[in-house]
């Protein structure tokens, strides 16, 4: 394959080649992003106007809306104006954030994609770097990759997660990202059962296929929720029936050892008038009492 490109001295635009690469976004998604971030600085253009001027219909943008938001350079929020009034706020990045960092940078706080250090700068136009490094530029492996390689049983979810639905095989390259996004989830204290069951919640319906599993299954594992705490023991827990057969109906109390009559029973003295039996109940409540006793 030959190459042959002239070097442009303006008017033009530094793409990452994660972008122009990325397995996860189809070519109108590529062109859109690329388009947002060619327009200078103070350009307020929505993306539904870029695809018109780019010649992209409805629905392909649309399918190429969902693509961006699901690989993190597409923010959205809803925002209610001072008259009361909606409008929807947009964010592109060059690189993907995730919804903390994209919040940060709706409100103006620094995150980890901005310099450390140092004024800002415009855009390098006019001129090619003075020097390359000559090593491979493509696209490297994310950091949870090479810390998940280690967790087998991260690595035994992903590919179980195809026979949880058959729609959910990934290529091959996208398994150590995944691997690694599986692993904070146990990391955090949660089942491999409860990442199925959440994967499981997400998926589309039976009739609707899924045409980026891998881009679909980044977006639901990118946000560890918290674990849920065990549920509180139910009221009745601890307290025991009294078998005294004083009581016309059964009478719960809280032992405070191991004693299997009420403290108005033990005293014989009953805790309630009402509680007295009956002469047409003291036959039965008896002879409860003494199936419960083995007599």
């Amino acid at each position: 394959m030959l190459r042959h490109a002239n070097a442009p001295t303006r008017r033009f635009s530094q793409i990452p080649h994660e972008i122009l690469r990325h397995p996860d976004l189809d070519s109108d998604a590529v062109r859109l992003l690329c388009w947002q971030l060619s327009l200078p600085d103070g350009v307020n253009e929505p993306l539904s106007r870029t695809a018109e001027r780019a010649g992209i219909r409805k629905v392909a943008f649309l399918r190429a809306k969902g693509q961006l938001k699901a690989a993190g350079y597409l923010h959205e929020w809803r925002e209610q104006g001072a008259r009361g009034l909606w409008a929807t706020r947009q964010l592109v990045s060059n690189v993907p954030l995730s919804p903390a960092e994209a919040s940060a940078v709706r409100c103006g706080s620094p995150t980890d994609t901005r310099p450390a250090a140092g004024e800002p700068t415009g855009r390098a136009v006019g001129r090619h770097p003075e020097k390359t490094s000559g090593e491979n530029t493509s696209t490297p492996p994310p950091p949870e990759a090479c810390e998940a390689s280690e967790v087998p049983e991260a690595r035994r979810l992903v590919d179980e997660l195809p026979g949880l639905d058959p729609r959910l095989r990934v290529p091959r390259a996208m398994l150590p990202e995944l691997t690694g996004l599986a692993a904070r989830w146990l990391e955090a204290g949660h089942m491999a059962d409860a990442v199925r069951d959440a994967v499981a919640r997400c998926l589309p319906g039976r009739g609707s296929p899924i045409h980026r599993p891998g881009g679909l299954l980044r977006y639901i594992l990118r946000d560890v929720p918290p674990v849920a705490p065990p549920p509180p023991p139910p009221r009745v827990a601890g307290l025991r029936e009294c078998e005294s057969g004083r009581h016309v109906q059964p009478y719960l109390f809280r032992p405070l050892a191991d004693e299997d009559t009420c403290d108005p029973c033990a005293r014989s003295v009953p805790a309630n008038p009402l509680d007295r039996p009956s002469p047409a109940t003291v036959g039965p409540t008896l002879a409860r009492a003494a199936l419960r006793a083995g007599r």
